[in-house]
């Protein structure tokens, strides 16, 4: 029982890792184009995005 919790618990977190990866893509191309704090929020932006589209697929 505590093993199929955990191996669920894995599987939903998975798609959580689009939210940072997306930050410092969003930190690198703000500091790239030179604006930071615009960077940042796109990058989350697209982050979230991602995070709730592998989740709708997810529960197909």
């Amino acid at each position: 029982m505590v093993k199929k919790t955990l191996e669920k618990k894995k599987k939903e977190e998975f798609g959580a890792l689009f939210i940072p990866a997306g930050i410092f893509l969003g930190m690198g191309f703000g500091f790239l184009f030179g604006d930071l704090v615009a960077g940042l929020f796109i990058g989350m932006g697209i982050g979230f995005l991602l995070f709730a589209i592998t989740k709708i697929f997810k529960r197909k």
